[in-house]
């Protein structure tokens, strides 16, 4: 038996179950895509007339997130960590981030950044769970204040997608709900004790809980931003509700920066909450291209100068 209580067999068929799924969702996102090529294409056109100064104020929120997801990083050490290198950590691992499923390029850059201002490797990787716990709790609390403060903000009957590609999508959630929740267990006390102690020092649970409050927003941000830039005129709690359910959703399915995952979920939820599809796409597109794609160059050149730099 493995120190998770697992048995030795099924700890090494993990790393395929986890990369079957991925391609899984992959290819379920890839079918949908071309299911639905007309709506794409109209979705790109919508947000090529996009409005500009939207735009620039998505990419100021998205330029955002890396300072707020710095500020939550120093929140789950007690050590003060170089703030230049650690901002510029936090951009570089989003970068990784796009490369390697689960959120993996992100924890690797993080703990190897960590372990180089002088934290051991166990602290470092507690100082990373107690980081992502407390985001899902703040996303998760979010969401319900939000659903609490506009009762309607979403439809409630919704229906389930009948295209049938996207049944994969469903049943690689389930897989990894059942697959990891005895691996997890252990690994949610460690974090829970952690954030107990974080808890004894003000400034610290002060940034860890602000920052992670204002990277959720912000990301939310860029999300209406990207929609009111094509001219969408969604109510912002319906946007903000949609993104954070988006986000929840694809954390548990592991592909390369939620590629797919959370694509396929935040467009889903853009449309319950009202939007037509073309315009639901253009957002996703928008959101995309800011969060993702634009920053992934530069984020890995980054990487490399602080690798080279010995910083990670």
């Amino acid at each position: 038996m493995t120190a998770a209580g697992n048995p030795p067999a099924f700890a090494g068929r993990l790393p395929y179950v986890r990369l079957g799924v991925t391609l899984a969702v992959l290819a379920a996102a890839g079918g949908v895509a071309a299911a639905h090529r007309d709506t794409l294409d109209s979705g790109t056109d919508r947000l090529a007339a996009a409005d500009g100064e939207w735009l620039l104020l998505a990419c100021l929120a998205a330029v955002g997130t890396w300072v707020c997801a710095a500020v939550a990083q120093q929140g789950a050490v007690a050590e003060r960590l170089p703030r230049g290198r650690l901002v510029a950590a936090q951009f570089a691992a989003g970068a990784a981030n796009h490369l390697l499923p689960a959120g993996a390029g992100a924890a690797v850059v993080n703990l190897r950044f960590l372990t180089r201002c002088g934290l051991s490797v166990r602290r470092s990787a507690t100082a990373l769970a107690v980081k992502a716990a407390v985001g899902g709790i703040v996303r998760c609390v979010l969401g319900v204040v939000l659903l609490a403060a506009s009762p309607g903000t979403v439809r409630l009957s919704v229906p389930l997608p009948r295209t049938p590609v996207l049944w994969p999508v469903l049943a690689g959630t389930v897989v990894l709900a059942v697959a990891f929740a005895a691996r997890l267990g252990p690994a949610l006390g460690r974090a829970l004790v952690d954030v107990r102690d974080v808890h004894r020092r003000g400034a610290r649970a002060g940034a860890l809980w602000g920052g992670s409050v204002a990277f959720a927003l912000l990301h939310a941000g860029v999300v209406l931003a990207v929609v009111r830039a094509i001219g969408l005129g969604l109510p912002a709690s319906r946007v903000v509700v949609a993104y954070l359910v988006a986000a929840g959703a694809a954390a548990l399915l592991p592909t390369p920066g939620g590629l797919g995952s959370l694509d396929a979920a935040l467009a889903l939820a853009l449309t319950a909450a009202g939007a037509p599809g073309p315009d639901a796409v253009a957002a996703v597109l928008g959101y995309r291209l800011l969060t993702g794609w634009l920053p992934m160059l530069p984020g890995l050149l980054v990487l490399a100068l602080l690798a080279r730099r010995k910083a990670v």
